[in-house]
């Protein structure tokens, strides 16, 4: 029972699709109900997978981009029910040589990965201290440690994050709120479809990885499943890497 989540609702940003999609469906079958953000809709699987585990999943639709509707969206759901976990998975990456890198381009990185993570995290964090109880899981990545390549908006957002996550694990612990993070490797998404058909780069990513393959969605299902759980009850500021092993190469 101590990974069961019965009885709690998650908020998962960008839950309906790539890695957001594998948690939630982690979350769903530990027995939470989800309410997925992002601009899209749910899919039909996703709703039928829900239902056959006699639990829900519901859509708003957000844009972290504009903290204005993250307000809005945040309090009207506030005030009709209780989250008890928040997963800041929605991200945003942008390529380009860094010397080109629009300063444009740089600030929505930032808006969507770092300044809309942490008004979410104030926003839903505030009630959840007001319980004593709490579970924020935030999205780091293999470039919280790594300056990555072509991705200096990407990487400065996912440093950051790594500290939020800290910073905010060091004044709400002792209040019963947990705050890490998950930083995935290298993934098989969208996200990284670019990445992932540059043969001679995911090539040498590839045999970085002692697991012998990329990750993929559902191997996040888990570990956020036990972040949500009591059995993390007494896990704070730590930011897991969930990478096949690459960070040990």
């Amino acid at each position: 029972m101590i990974f069961d989540l019965t009885g709690r609702t998650a908020l998962v940003t960008g839950g309906a699709r790539g890695l957001g999609r594998g948690m939630t469906e982690g979350l769903l079958a530990a027995g939470a109900d989800v309410i997925t953000a992002q601009r899209g809709t749910i899919p039909d699987d996703l709703q039928r997978y829900a239902s056959e585990l006699d639990r829900t999943v519901t859509a708003v639709r957000l844009d972290l981009t504009d903290l204005d509707q993250v307000e809005r969206v945040i309090g009207d759901l506030l005030g009709g029910r209780q989250i008890d976990i928040l997963i800041n998975n929605a991200g945003l990456q942008h390529r380009d040589d860094s010397v080109d890198f629009a300063m444009s381009d740089f600030d929505r990185v930032l808006q969507v990965n770092l300044r809309a993570v942490f008004r979410l995290c104030q926003l839903l964090g505030g009630p959840m201290l007001d319980r004593g109880y709490g579970k924020i899981i935030n999205i780091a990545s293999m470039v919280s440690w790594s300056g990555g390549y072509r991705v200096p908006g990407y990487a400065a957002s996912k440093g950051a994050v790594a500290q939020l996550t800290k910073a905010l694990c060091n004044e709400w612990a002792a209040r019963g709120v947990n705050v890490n993070a998950i930083a995935p490797g290298y993934m098989d998404t969208e996200m990284n479809a670019a990445l992932i058909a540059d043969t001679a780069r995911n090539e040498q990513i590839s045999a970085r990885i002692p697991a012998g393959r990329w990750g993929t969605p559902a191997d996040l299902a888990g570990v956020a499943v036990f972040l949500a759980s009591p059995s993390a009850d007494y896990i704070h500021g730590a930011i897991i890497p969930v990478d096949g092993g690459w960070l040990a190469r």
